[in-house]
């Protein structure tokens, strides 16, 4: 951190301290001020909206669970990682901020994520509109935020595709007509073998008349760094040193080949991110009945660095050669009504979300791993692709500088009947289109233009891609008291969606020849080095590809143009008539849901649902291969929910078992590139859990989930309908059990389990002291379902859950001690992760070829710090 972000975090933490007093002389008295919302006790009744319409979550027949605006603010909640702490049946892999792919319930197989496959299994909502993107869940900062729901199992019904395994809903606080008032937030940190990080956070609610007003909040977080990229180097080998008695074995290197360092980037505390952004809502009461609410978000985070640190170099420490960062920007426009038509309620919600991504990323390790494939093939000479125009070896080091551009429109209308009749509905429909314009340039300094991607020297490999998700739906739930304490539920979604993708992925011309002899300089374009992929696939005015005019031995016709601004042809796309269309994948079905609940008493529930989600199919980008088809999870689950000792104590939970039907699972094929098809079966059994006591000075919530998530028959590393792996691939190996009937599904920990406990004393007339403390704990998990693929250029079989490694197993835990001065003023040290323990968050390779190099992405070191609020 410089000395200026000091001065600015200092004067900002200042302002806290200050803010409230000064706003405190203009408001009015106390008594006399309007009246605000006030903090709910952690016992007092949580209105949730997850089955679209008002109701108190006792009440609600679905595993969930509720973060209330209390809640989030003791915990000091800010971010993603954060709040799916305190979520059970949550987990997660990501690699750096802003690049999180979530699960539920151990759905998961692994390869998710890439912005070119499946869609993501879990939905994530801002207020009624949907922010899932194809490149994963948007960590929004958490702040001024009513609650945060998180519904485990399928939402099929009333949720829809992206919702196969559960949704996670972000529900913001909205304009109050009441009253002006606001809060201010400050807080200072630092990090244990880290720097010094802060947030500021405001909001102000503003009446204009009796029925309008506007609330708006701003944020700035500055998150310290705390990996360290030290000193390195890496060298390449020359000329191979063979061993004279196997020419296929080599013994060491001439000293002739290119060693690197670091020096230039070495840095303590690496990997910094700043946060800042704002949300406005305008709540407009048109009457009794009918009212309005735009709102717009803007958030946009800058982070640098690796998130992951390398064991091989040391806790916490990374050697790269290149600079890494991250930008990611987005904003949100949302329009809500709502209203009645006689007695019953109808809600429109409009949104368009546009988000930018842009980051390099190192990809040192990629140029390593294939100098190890190619020291059998003569060293950097055997490099076919690393030479300057002049014909000399260069470095092979890469850099990947990518781009995403998401956007995203979504539309829904409703209608819900009064909740108070015996047969009740919710109906209504939806419509969403989400796009990303992808780009990919893996970039070699000093690599000659005739081995570059056409038009683009020093490009070795290029993706620029269009993709465009469209989903429609009509959906309905029906409820009928069929008793006074027995209610039955059916519910239905009918779907239909439409995804394609068009452009252009791969190499440029083959550097050595093409498969006549030919070479690379003799044609303007030529057969490409992945002759499935690249310039070599793609389509000329003919119909046909390069690569099938060069093998026939006729001269090229013409390229049709680029079909995405950027590339130099198209590989991706079906040729029809005189033009290209993108490839499309195409679906419909009906997914249901079917529930009875039972109230015996006032204070206990139970319940039993049979409900079922989907994921949509999608699209192979090579021609070759065909689309991969939706997968289904069906949910068995029997729950039930208590408020007893006259509501000190809640005891929810539930058991189920879910059934995921030809789960997509993505692995690397021919020339390290990825496919995805569809796998076997798996099944997946747990149970879910949380309580809270409350004796009024004492608070305790503890939430927990076991789950036993496995396979039911063999995952082939090729496609195979029987499961039993015989056959051979496309690349002439034969098929092989790439992961065993009962392996255990990769990424969910079996046990997950969290507790917190809040203490308060009073400390004189107007002000109460607290000690409060959360401690966590997750089960080993494994990184990868896989124990057996090929490796890349050798052939041999390697284990790549091995390489990976498991998720370790950890506890951790968060301590505070604070105290409420009178209603308007808090002050609270803390300590999180008191241990410093390393919990592992994910792990991942930099390449898919990188061996056992993998990367760990720890949970944030030990950190110490100060806040203070105010309210006026």
């Amino acid at each position: 951190m410089t000395s200026f972000e000091r001065r600015v975090l200092v004067s900002l933490f200042a302002s806290v301290a200050f803010a409230g007093p000064a706003f405190a002389q203009t408001a009015p008295a106390e008594s006399n001020a309007p009246s605000r919302p006030a903090a709910s006790d952690a016992m007092s009744d949580i209105i949730v909206t997850a089955q679209k319409r008002d109701e108190n979550i006792q009440t609600v027949p679905i595993s969930m669970q509720a973060l209330s605006t209390r809640k989030l603010d003791q915990l000091n909640i800010s971010n993603f990682n954060e709040y799916t702490q305190l979520l059970p049946s949550v987990a997660f892999q990501t690699s750096q901020p802003g690049v999180t792919t979530v699960y539920m319930r151990g759905v998961a197989s692994g390869g998710d994520g890439n912005h070119s496959g499946s869609l993501p299994s879990v939905g994530s909502y801002l207020d009624e509109q949907p922010v899932t993107t194809i490149g994963g869940t948007l960590d929004i900062h958490i702040y001024d935020v009513a609650r945060i729901e998180s519904l485990s199992g399928p939402q099929g019904t009333l949720y829809g595709a992206s919702s196969e395994a559960g949704t996670i809903r972000i529900i913001t606080n909205k304009p109050d007509t009441s009253g002006f008032y606001g809060r201010v937030d400050g807080e200072l940190n630092t990090v244990n073998k880290g720097g010094v990080g802060g947030k500021i956070e405001g909001m102000i609610n503003a009446p204009f008349s009796s029925n309008v007003a506007l609330r708006v909040v701003g944020f700035y977080q500055k998150d310290a760094g705390y990996i360290d990229n030290v000193a390195g180097t890496r060298t390449f080998c020359g000329t191979p040193i063979k061993d004279p008695n196997d020419p296929t074995v080599t013994i060491g290197c001439l000293k002739d080949g290119i060693t690197l360092n670091n020096k230039a980037l070495v840095k303590k505390d690496y990997n910094d991110t700043e946060t800042w952004g704002g949300r406005a809502a305008l709540k407009v009461d048109l009457d009794d009945n009918w009212t309005v609410t735009p709102t717009v978000l803007y958030q946009e985070q800058r982070s640098h660095g690796s998130y992951g640190f390398d064991p091989r170099v040391g806790d916490l420490q990374v050697q790269h050669f290149l600079p890494e960062y991250r930008r990611d920007r987005f904003i949100q426009g949302a329009l809500t009504i709502e209203g009645k038509v006689g007695n019953w309620d109808l809600t429109y919600a409009g949104a368009y979300l546009d988000r930018r991504d842009t980051q390099s990323s190192d990809y040192t390790d990629y140029a390593e791993a294939y100098d190890n494939l190619y020291q059998k093939q003569g060293g950097l000479a055997g490099y076919f692709y690393y030479r300057d125009a002049a014909g000399n070896t260069i470095n092979p080091q890469q850099r990947v500088i990518g781009t995403d551009h998401f956007k995203k429109m979504s539309q829904e209308i409703r209608v819900a009947s009064p909740s108070t009749e015996r047969f009740r509905i919710v109906a209504g429909a939806f419509y969403q289109r989400q796009s990303n314009l992808i780009h990919q340039d893996y970039r070699i300094a000093g690599l000659a233009p005739e081995l570059s991607v056409n038009g683009l020297p020093g490009t070795l490999w290029l993706t620029q891609q269009h993709r465009v998700d469209k989903d429609y739906a009509m959906f309905g739930e029906a409820s009928f008291d069929i008793l006074p304490k027995l209610t039955l539920t059916a519910g239905a979604r009918a779907f239909i969606y439409d995804n394609s993708l068009i452009g252009f992925f791969g190499f440029g011309r083959n550097p050595a020849a093409d498969e006549t002899g030919i070479p690379y300089t003799a044609l303007p374009h030529n057969a490409a080095g992945s002759s499935k992929t690249g310039v070599a696939a793609c389509y000329l005015t003919n119909g046909q590809s390069l690569k099938q005019m060069v093998d026939a031995g006729q001269n090229p016709a013409p390229f049709f143009p680029a079909t995405v601004a950027g590339g130099p042809c198209t590989n991706l796309a079906i040729v029809s008539g005189n033009g290209l269309l993108p490839k499309r994948t195409q679906g419909q079905g009906v997914t249901y849901k079917f529930n009875a609940t039972w109230k015996p008493t006032d204070q206990l529930m139970l319940y039993a649902t049979w409900s079922r989600g989907f994921r949509p199919g999608g699209i192979n980008r090579r021609a070759d291969v065909s689309n991969y088809a939706p997968d289904y999870l069906t949910n068995y689950e029997v729950g039930w929910k208590t408020t007893l000792l006259n509501g000190m104590l809640r005891f929810n939970g539930a058991v189920y078992q879910q059934n995921w039907d030809s789960f997509q699972f993505a692995f690397l094929g021919v020339n390290s590139f990825t496919i995805i098809q569809n796998g076997p079966n798996a099944r997946i059994r747990g149970v879910e859990m949380d309580a809270s006591v409350n004796t009024g000075p004492l608070a305790l919530t503890v939430a927990g989930s076991y789950t036993d998530a496995k396979t039911r028959q063999n995952l082939c590393l090729g496609a195979d309908p029987t499961f039993t792996c015989t056959g051979m691939l496309d690349s002439g190996q034969r098929n092989i059990v790439s992961a065993a009937a009962g392996t255990r599904l990769p990424i969910t920990p079996q046990f997950k389990i969290t507790g917190t406990a809040r203490y308060t004393v009073p400390l004189g007339t107007s002000a109460k002291g607290y000690i409060q403390a959360l401690v966590s704990h997750q089960s080993s998990a494994a990184s990868d379902i896989r124990s057996a693929v090929y490796a890349p250029g050798t052939g041999e079989i390697i284990n790549p859950a091995a390489q990976l490694g498991r998720l370790r197993a950890y506890t951790t835990g968060n301590l505070a001690v604070g105290a409420e001065i009178g209603s308007n003023y808090t002050l609270e040290v803390f300590a999180q992760n008191l241990w410093d323990e390393r919990g592992e968050i994910s792990r991942f390779q930099a390449c898919g070829t990188c061996g056992d190099r993998p990367y760990i992405v720890p949970i944030q070191p030990r950190t110490i710090g100060i806040r203070a609020g105010a309210k006026f």
